[in-house]
């Protein structure tokens, strides 16, 4: 039985037990459970100043939709909505190294312009920013670095300077002294972001709050975490690749889903205006098992390139291996292609990967995985001029997808003149079944 003030906490979900469990009941993860000091808190005051027992009009209310700050860094200001709203908060995460204090760092220098920034750094020392400030062009005349991990007295430092903009970093190591448990844990990440939105918002602070990702990708801290604050946005890429694209998993002042891509470079980070073109700069020509995928990020499409390999299976089970789409989904078109279409791939091993390290779960990326691994097996490279797309069915049917003109007006724009799908358009090719595919796309 736990002892009398204190509380067990699920550091990935936040789920709350009186007692120490192996596995946490909530989400399922082992060993994340930690014992924490439980403290009564005072009543709280709601940032607005308005009473919530007194009812407003919808009719009312205002139907603004707030003051917009433009960052000059195009591709995020096309993420974001328009530029960040005043008085927001915003998370962002992403493997270290990935670039986030490199691209925070390039925000404050746009921002600078508009009046002070403030850069509360918890994890590097002010001369190794101003090293990184230095390398990537930045001056820095207007952007004043906080070092230090409590919250409250960098909060009062803040609150003095009065600046336009702030950049947190990151959640995990800053600390409340009136929260008995250790930097980084449930209870601290929780109530610290909850300080720093509350504070934002009195204040008409837009504000940036760096948090760290877990080995799975997820957001570390629990899952309050991306409730509390206003947008959420994660940097993904492979360190092996200059490239790094941005994802908005969340936003209230825009819509979700939507991607920026950069490139990693000497000065930082550089705007990719045209994803399509960059992520195909590479793309074998003649080359078996290699596919065109017209895809949507929220509602931006971009092309991709599928690759397969299908190789004799060396052991008695085949390997299926995936990176960039579900392995189970790899398995559910393995299955269907071998049932409709005869091919023994029981015996081969199927690999199969999207180039650049994008993750992709929309369902239309069935049918390019489908076509890459028939490539590949048959040894008939795609042509050329093919750009493909469409969900794959279990009796081998093809299905029809969202946003299907977006795809085909982007796969034309980048000199695609024959695009295979279940739709209708100029220079499609409409298909219903899977055995339709293999006269009309390989070569």
């Amino acid at each position: 039985m736990a002892k009398r003030g204190t509380v067990y906490i699920c550091q990935n979900c936040g789920f709350r037990s009186p007692a120490w469990s192996g596995k946490c009941p909530e989400c399922g993860q082992w060993g994340t459970l930690v014992e924490e000091v439980e403290k009564k808190r005072g009543k709280g005051v709601s940032w607005t100043g308005i009473s919530s027992s007194k009812p407003v009009s919808l009719s009312e209310v205002s139907a603004s939709n707030g003051e917009r700050l433009k960052t000059g860094i195009g591709e995020f200001d096309r993420l974001s909505g328009g530029g960040l709203v005043k008085g927001s908060v915003s998370l962002l995460s992403g493997e270290p190294g990935i670039g986030k204090s490199t691209f925070l760092l390039q925000l404050s220098g746009r921002m600078a312009e508009l009046g002070k920034v403030i850069y509360v750094s918890a994890e590097e020392s002010p001369e190794q920013i101003r090293m990184r400030a230095e390398r990537i062009g930045i001056l820095g005349q207007n952007i004043y670095v906080v070092p230090g991990n409590d919250l409250e007295d960098v909060l009062r430092v803040v609150e003095a300077e009065n600046p336009v903009f702030a950049v947190f970093d990151s959640i995990q190591t800053l600390y409340l002294p009136y929260i008995e448990s250790a930097s980084g844990s449930a209870s601290q990440v929780r109530e610290g972001a909850a300080r720093i939105t509350n504070f934002s918002k009195s204040k008409g602070l837009t504000s940036f709050i760096v948090g760290h990702v877990t080995k799975e990708g997820a957001i570390a801290g629990p899952k309050v975490l991306e409730h509390i604050v206003d947008a959420v946005y994660q940097f993904e890429g492979d360190r092996g690749y200059s490239f790094r694209v941005m994802k908005s998993l969340k936003n209230r002042f825009g819509s979700t889903g939507e991607i920026a891509v950069f490139q990693m470079g000497e000065k930082g980070l550089v705007e990719v205006p045209n994803p399509s073109e960059f992520f195909l700069s590479e793309k074998p020509k003649g080359k078996p098992g290699s596919v065109v995928f017209a895809g949507i990020e929220g509602t931006r499409p971009v092309l991709l390139e599928v690759q397969a390999l299908v190789t004799r299976a060396s052991f008695s089970t085949p390997q299926r291996r995936s990176k960039g789409i579900s392995q189970n989904r790899l398995s559910i078109i393995v299955a269907t292609l071998e049932k409709e279409l005869g091919y023994p791939l029981r015996n081969f091993d199927v690999f199969v990967n999207v180039v650049g390290g994008i993750s992709v779960d929309e369902p239309a990326v069935d049918l390019p995985v489908a076509l890459a691994i028939i490539s590949s097996y048959l040894g008939r490279p795609v042509s050329e001029e093919v750009a493909v797309f469409g969900e794959l069915g279990l009796a081998g049917e093809v299905r029809s997808v969202r946003l299907d003109e977006l795809r085909i007006r982007e796969a034309v724009r980048n000199g695609f003149s024959k695009i295979v799908a279940p739709s209708k358009g100029k220079g499609v090719i409409r298909i219903r079944s899977i055995r339709e595919v293999i006269d009309l796309a390989l070569v």
